[in-house]
Formats: structure tokens, C-alpha cells, sequence
């Protein structure tokens, strides 16, 4: 570990990362929505799940590896899409893809990145690809062929943002879309030199503030502006019918993320889906939506092992894959735990967050008596959550 990276858990990187950020942009990539009580529950459900461990198994051994989608991961984790990464640091969402790929998980490419496919894909590993689906269908179309064309071996469909969410903070706080400098945010932005000459600084001296990638030339319009028509996210009118016609348009691995209701995970098989991932968008899109890892067990008899099931929602220790692993999940993305890496010290920052949750995921099994993956399962939990 370099010496100016002194950060032993996930919250010491929160902590660096929220002093190196202006107010508005950590609240954006840190806070919920309306009360934020959706945040503290995911935290507190997991809290709630505990362990009954098992003794004198030889634990002098330990493999976290996994498999995801028939190829074997080192974890059974992944990097969950971010749309937030090129504001933290500069050219984030390539720092992310690289430090995945040199600790082998797979990274997941936001369709809300500032950096084009072709440019993030450059990091190689093991690529998925998220999308929010554009006003003008097409445009979402063409861009999901250009991911599969680029090797993006998954293509994950977010369906839990039908509409806009309610993040009031960021009215009062001024750091709204489009991202502007004004008279509420500018001395907090002054009062944080590293990120202004280390993020936007490199920007203006590389071309200008960075843009909505993924999108023709046409249609692209700066953070500082508001987004063309057509170039808008809009998913009010998506049904299953929609989600089928993308079904059936990728080759690839088809995944549903943002599934917390059983009958919805029945639905996902029918139409094909490989996988879908429990989530209630880390809550920041409906407050009152349960914990992820509540709605995981239901989730999970109702797929039957039928697809592959992924959880992503407030997942900050090793101990809370393992929790998740034990309760019939395939794989955690983190969203995150990632972030705070990347805002506190750029990919080194992420690949320390990445090497904590391994060293913690294999010292909670150690803990447990479990070995491998294999050997973990609800046998090894106190009680459900």
C-alpha cells in the first residue's frame, strides 16, 4: 500500500473522498433521495444478518473465486455502473475499468459515462455494458450494438428509474443537471483546489468540460448544458414488451437490474433474461423500497437457479458478500465502495477499495469455516434479515 494511501476499510476511503470533494458533487454521488431512509435501511439489513460459524476446519486455505456467467471471477463481485465517475476524478470511469481489470472482476460501462465506449474499453477485462434507454429509441439501439461490437460481454437493462427521482439536496445545493458553476456552489468549489485543478482543470486543458458520451456527435451536449431533444433518458413508457425487443436485438447476456419483487423475477425468465440483480438502485430512487438483501431470499426460490442473481445496495465490508453469497446470490456489484476509491486517490483508490473487500471476504469465511463458496450457504447464518 503507497504510504499516502493510509485507508484500512471502505470508510476511511469515504472519508478521504468526501474531504477531497466539493459538497455538491459528493452529495450527488453519496446521498439517497427524500428522507434517505432507504439508504439506512439496506445498511441496517445487512447489519442485521449474522453468522453461526463452524470450527477446527482447516481454514489454512481459503478460495473467494467464483463463477460468473461459466467463467471463473477471483470474487464474486463486480463493478456496478456509475454514472457519477468522470465528475470524481479525471477520466474516472477508465480509472474504474482499469482497476478492475488488473484485480480480474468484471466492470460495468454506465450509458451516463463522459467517456465514449471505444475509450473505456481500451482498460479490457471483462466488460458489461448498463443502459438507461434514450427518448429516441434508436439512439439506445445503436449503442448497445456498438457496446456488443466492443466485446461488452452483458448487457444490463436498469429498470428501477421509471421516472426522475427526488434528490432535493441537489436544488439546494445549486450542483443540479446540467452541472453549472453559480453563485451557491463557487466558494465551496474554490475551497477544494485538488479537485478543481485535478478534475476540471485537466478537462479544460484537454478539450473542454467533459460531455454525455455514447450519443452522436449531434446530440452531445456539455455537463454544463441541458441535454438535446431525443437525447433525453426517458423510461415512463417501458414494458416488458419493450424489454423483450432489446432481448431479443443483444446476442449477449441479457440482465434485469433492479428486480425486488418475485413475480418480476418470474417475468425476467420468461422473456429470457440470463440474470437480473436485486436492487433498489442503492437507494436513490424510491425511498420506501425494502432492503435488497430482504428481498433477495423471495427473489431467489422464484428464479429456482434458473438465471443468474446479482445484489447490489450497501455493500461495504467483505462480510456482506459473503452474507449475500449465503443467501443465494451469485454475485455483489458495487457501486460505491468503488467510488470512494476513485474520489480519494484515482485508480489506486479503486484497487484499494477491490483488495479490502477480497481480504475481507476471505478472513469472514476463515471466520466461518467455509473454504471455498461451495461451503457457504444459510447453514452458516444466525438468522435471516
Amino acid at each position: 500500500m503507497s504510504p499516502d494511501l493510509r485507508c484500512y476499510n471502505i470508510a476511511d476511503l469515504r472519508e478521504r473522498a468526501r474531504r477531497r470533494l466539493p459538497r455538491g458533487i459528493w452529495e450527488y454521488a453519496e446521498r439517497g433521495v427524500e428522507d434517505e431512509v432507504g439508504m439506512a435501511r439496506n445498511r441496517a439489513a445487512f447489519e442485521r444478518v449474522t453468522f453461526r460459524p463452524r470450527v477446527l476446519r482447516g481454514v489454512q486455505a481459503i478460495d473467494t473465486s467464483a463463477q460468473i456467467f461459466g467463467k471463473r471471477s477471483p470474487l464474486p463481485l463486480a463493478l456496478a455502473p456509475t454514472g457519477a465517475a468522470g465528475l470524481l476524478w479525471y477520466k474516472g470511469d477508465l480509472a474504474l475499468a482499469r482497476a478492475a481489470a488488473a484485480a480480474g472482476v468484471p466492470f460495468t460501462i454506465s450509458s451516463a459515462s463522459t467517456m465514449d465506449l471505444e475509450q473505456i474499453a481500451v482498460a479490457g477485462g471483462r466488460l458489461w455494458f448498463q443502459l438507461y434507454l434514450w427518448e429516441d429509441r434508436a439512439l439506445s439501439h445503436a449503442v448497445v450494438a456498438k457496446a456488443y461490437d466492443l466485446g461488452c460481454e452483458a448487457l444490463f437493462v436498469t429498470l428501477d428509474m421509471p421516472v426522475p427521482p427526488n434528490r432535493e439536496y441537489i436544488l439546494r445545493n445549486g450542483f443540479g443537471t446540467p452541472f453549472r458553476i453559480n453563485a451557491r456552489n463557487t466558494l465551496d468549489v474554490l475551497r477544494h483546489p485538488r479537485w478543481l485543478a485535478g478534475v476540471m482543470g485537466r478537462y479544460m486543458l484537454d478539450g473542454g468540460v467533459p460531455s454525455q458520451a455514447n450519443l452522436p456527435d449531434r446530440l452531445r451536449a456539455k455537463v454544463t448544458k441541458g441535454a438535446p431533444p431525443g437525447a433525453l433518458f426517458k423510461q415512463d413508457d417501458l414494458d416488458w414488451d419493450g424489454v423483450k425487443e432489446l432481448r431479443d436485438r443483444w446476442p449477449g447476456k441479457f440482465v434485469l437490474k433492479g428486480i425486488l419483487h418475485p413475480e418480476d423475477a418470474e417475468h425476467a425468465l420468461e422473456i429470457g433474461a440470463d440474470g437480473i440483480v436485486v436492487s433498489n438502485h442503492g437507494g436513490r430512487a424510491l425511498d420506501g423500497s425494502l432492503a435488497t438483501i430482504e428481498a433477495l431470499p423471495d427473489v431467489v426460490q422464484a428464479v429456482g437457479g434458473r438465471l443468474s442473481v446479482f445484489i447490489d445496495s450497501g455493500i461495504r465490508r467483505g462480510s456482506d458478500v459473503v452474507k449475500a453469497v449465503a443467501l443465494g446470490a451469485d454475485a455483489v456489484l458495487v457501486g460505491r465502495a468503488p467510488l470512494y476509491g476513485l474520489a480519494a486517490a484515482g485508480e489506486a483508490g479503486v484497487s484499494r477499495a477491490l483488495h479490502l473487500l477480497k481480504t475481507e471476504t476471505a478472513r469472514t469465511m476463515a471466520m466461518l469455516g467455509a473454504r471455498n463458496f461451495g461451503e457457504v450457504d444459510t447453514s452458516l447464518l444466525g438468522r435471516g434479515p
